[in-house]
C-alpha cells in the first residue's frame, strides 16, 4: 500500500497536474473561451431535437449521450470524493477544483469533439473514444490499444469498485446493512443493465441523472439558505486556505492543489478520455455539437454538484475532525443539519449516484474492449468482471485501496489521452471554427461532410 502511494505521488507531483491546467488554457485560447462565450448554444443544443439526423431515430440521442457522460461523473466525486478532498487538502481544495473545471471544461470540449470526428459505425448506434481517434488521426495503433486497455482496467474494474466501496459504506453507516450484503444485491443489479447494452444504458441513465441531480441541487440550497449567513465566510475560508500563507508555511498549500486537482479530475473526468467514449455514440449534425454538450457536463458536475457538497460539509464545520473522511463525513455533514434524515438521504442519494456511475463506467470499457476484440466471450468475461468481481471487491476492501488504485489509473489514462488531444486538437479547432461560421450565416443547424477535411477525409468512416 505504501508503495503504491509513493507511487501515485510520483505520477501526480507538479508535472501531471501542470500538464492538465496548461492544456486547458492552450485550448481555452484556440477555442477563443468557448467554454464562457457558447453556454447559452450549449443549453439550447442540450433539449434540441432537430440536431439528429433524419434516419437517425434508433441511434443515440445527444441528450443520452450525455447523460451516459454525466452518470459516470455524477457519482462517488461528487459526495465522497469532495469530503476526501477536503479532509486531506483542507477547504482550499475545493477553490481547485473549481479551476480545474473552468479549465478543463474546454479540454472536455476537444477530446468530446474529436470522440464524435472519429467515431465509426456500430450496430444500432455509434462508437468512438480515445483509442478510435488515436489509431485513426494518429495512425498509432499501439498507443491506442494501450489507452484501451487503461480505460478498461481504471474505468470497467477499478472505478466500479470505488462506487461500490462508497455505497456499501453509505448504507452500513445509514441502516446498518453488512457491505457484502449490499454488494451482492448491487452486483445483480449492474449485471442485469450491462448486459443490456448501450441502449439500455443510455434508457437508465437519462432517467436517473436527472432526478438525482436536481434531488441533491434542491437538497443543498435549502441547507445553504438555512445558513445563508455562513456563506461569505465559507467562501472565504475556500479562497484563504487556496492561497493563504499559513498554508504554504505548514505544507498544505501543495495538499491543497493536488487533492483539488485529483478529486476535481475524478469528478469531472475532463481531459481523462471517458467521457469521449459517450460523446462518439450520439447522433449528431456536426462534431462540435457534442463538445459542447460535453462541455456543459463539466460546470454541471463540478461547479453545480460537487459545489452542494462542498457547502454542506463546510458550513457543518465537521471538516476538521480527523476521524471522518468520505462519505462517513458527508452523512455526518448532513445529519448536522438536517437531522437523523441526513445519513439516509445520503445513503439514497449515494446510490443513485454511484449506481448510474458504475453502468456509465461499464460502457467505457466496453467501448475500448470491443476495440482490441470483436470476441464475444471476452465480452462476457469482461461484463462479469465489471458488473461482478469488481463490484464485490469494492465491498469487500477498504477505501484506502481503492481510491490509491484509481489515482494510478487515472494518472497513466490522463497522460496517454492529454498527448493525444494535444496533437490532434488542430482538427477541433478547424471544426469549431466551420460551426461559427456556419451560425454567423444564419445557418440554425450547422452540418459537417468529411470532404471538409480533405487531409483526413479517408479516416473518417462516419460523416458522408
Amino acid at each position: 500500500m505504501e508503495v503504491l502511494n509513493q507511487i501515485n505521488d510520483a505520477l501526480w507531483g507538479y508535472l501531471l497536474i501542470g500538464a492538465l491546467i496548461g492544456c486547458g488554457l492552450w485550448f481555452t485560447w484556440n477555442t477563443r473561451f468557448v467554454q464562457f462565450r457558447m453556454v447559452g448554444e450549449m443549453l439550447r443544443l442540450l433539449t434540441d431535437a432537430s440536431l439528429r439526423p433524419k434516419g437517425s431515430e434508433k441511434h443515440i440521442s445527444s441528450f443520452q449521450a450525455f447523460t451516459v457522460s454525466l452518470a459516470s461523473r455524477v457519482g462517488t466525486g461528487n459526495l465522497a470524493g469532495v469530503a476526501t478532498a477536503i479532509a486531506v487538502g483542507g477547504p482550499g481544495a475545493i477553490f481547485w477544483m473549481w479551476v480545474m473545471a473552468l479549465v478543463g471544461s474546454a479540454t472536455a470540449f476537444v477530446e468530446s469533439t474529436l470522440g464524435q470526428l472519429f467515431k465509426q459505425h456500430h450496430k444500432d448506434s455509434f462508437i468512438g473514444g480515445p483509442a478510435y481517434y488515436i489509431q485513426r488521426g494518429l495512425h498509432c495503433r499501439w498507443m491506442a490499444v494501450l489507452f484501451a486497455i487503461l480505460i478498461t482496467v481504471s474505468f470497467g474494474l477499478a472505478n466500479n469498485s470505488v462506487q461500490s466501496n462508497t455505497i456499501c459504506g453509505a448504507m452500513e453507516g445509514a441502516f446498518g446493512w453488512h457491505p457484502l450484503t449490499t454488494g451482492v444485491v448491487l452486483m445483480v443489479m449492474t449485471l442485469v443493465i450491462v448486459f443490456g447494452g448501450i441502449q439500455r444504458i443510455a434508457h437508465v441513465s437519462s432517467v436517473l441523472v436527472p432526478l438525482m441531480a436536481v434531488g441533491y441541487f434542491v437538497l443543498a440550497i435549502v441547507i445553504i439558505v438555512m445558513n445563508i449567513q455562513l456563506l461569505p465566510h465559507v467562501l472565504s475560508v475556500i479562497v484563504k486556505s487556496a492561497f493563504g500563507v499559513e498554508q504554504a508555511i505548514g505544507g498544505t498549500l501543495g495538499a491543497a492543489i493536488m487533492n483539488g486537482v485529483k478529486r476535481g479530475l475524478f469528478s469531472n473526468e475532463a481531459g481523462e478520455g471517458s467521457a469521449p467514449n459517450a460523446a462518439a455514440t450520439a447522433s449528431v449534425t456536426h462534431p462540435v455539437k457534442q463538445g459542447l454538450i460535453q462541455a456543459l457536463g463539466v460546470f454541471t458536475d463540478t461547479l453545480v454538484v460537487c459545489s452542494c457538497t462542498a457547502f454542506i460539509i463546510l458550513i457543518s464545520g465537521l471538516y476538521t475532525s480527523p476521524e471522518l473522511n468520505g462519505i462517513m463525513l458527508t452523512q455526518a455533514a448532513l445529519e448536522s443539519e438536517v437531522g437523523s434524515l441526513g445519513p439516509v438521504f445520503v445513503a439514497v442519494a449515494i446510490f443513485l449516484f454511484a449506481y448510474s456511475s458504475m453502468i456509465g463506467n461499464y460502457y467505457y470499457g466496453e467501448a475500448n474492449v470491443r476495440f482490441m476484440t470483436s470476441s464475444q466471450k471476452v465480452m462476457t468475461l469482461y461484463r462479469l468482471a465489471s458488473g461482478g468481481v469488481m463490484v464485490m471487491f469494492g465491498a469487500w476492501t477498504t477505501l484506502e485501496v481503492v481510491w490509491s488504485m484509481i489515482d494510478l489509473c487515472m494518472a497513466l489514462l490522463t497522460a496517454c489521452n492529454l498527448i493525444a488531444i494535444a496533437l490532434l486538437g488542430k482538427y477541433a479547432f478547424r471544426l469549431l471554427n466551420d460551426y461559427r461560421q456556419q451560425k454567423r450565416q444564419g445557418i440554425k443547424e450547422p452540418t459537417f461532410h468529411r470532404s471538409q477535411l480533405p487531409e483526413i477525409e479517408q479516416d473518417l468512416e462516419c460523416w458522408e
